[in-house]
């Protein structure tokens, strides 16, 4: 009995003492990669995204429209700054989100020379019912600046949010952002008033982790 004891004993301490080493899975941290099962995302790992193949980023001219312009890329990097237990809300820092090979059908509108996206870094929050919300720093916005090409020279059109909201999904390791809009604080009458931002961005990789998809648990 005593040899049974000190046995059962050894076996789960040798149990405890894996338990302790394991890797974070899905059913500790918010953020994982490889799998709902994979290992947590590490504060300080740098994730990134470029827009889902096939489409496009949009910036139209109404939340149902097809006037505007439209970008064949876009890329946004982050900082990981938490990432709580699930179920819990993970934090990022957006340090960088860009624009290219843009063009517009507004008439009077002839090129797109930019896409800034200004004011960063920016807070993103990622629940664990994949609630995606990107937000300025305090006393901030968040705000993109347009340069175009118009038959009367250059103009700058200038687009300001208080915050956005997305969606993200493990089918595809997306992030998604439907007509959210943004209110022009400056620029000409061929600046539209409200422009609304529409992107699919995936897969979303931990680069820090060669390359990783990440998952929301």
């Amino acid at each position: 009995m005593r040899t049974r004891s000190l046995l059962a004993l050894a076996a789960t301490t040798a149990a405890l003492m894996v338990s302790a080493v394991s890797p974070a899975s899905a059913a500790d941290t918010v953020l994982t990669t490889g799998g709902l099962a994979g290992d947590a995302v590490a504060v300080g790992d740098a994730l990134s995204a470029s827009l889902a193949s096939g489409t496009t980023g949009k910036f139209y001219s109404s939340a149902t429209g097809t006037s505007g312009i439209s970008c064949t890329q876009s890329t946004f990097n982050a900082t990981v700054t938490d990432n709580p237990a699930a179920p819990g809300t993970a934090t990022e820092s957006v340090t960088a989100h860009t624009f290219g090979g843009c063009t517009s059908n507004v008439f009077g509108v002839t090129g797109v020379t930019s896409i800034t996206v200004n004011n960063l870094p920016y807070t993103t929050t990622v629940t664990s019912d994949g609630v995606v919300t990107v937000s300025p720093a305090s006393g901030s916005v968040l705000q993109t600046t347009v340069v175009l090409s118009t038959l009367l020279g250059s103009i700058n059109c200038v687009y300001q949010a208080a915050s956005i909201t997305g969606t993200s999904s493990n089918d595809d390791n997306s992030i998604n952002f439907a007509a959210q809009p943004f209110t022009r604080t400056s620029g000409s009458s061929l600046c539209f008033s409200t422009g609304y931002f529409t992107a699919k961005y995936a897969p979303t990789t931990d680069t820090t982790q060669s390359g990783a998809t990440v998952f929301v648990n």
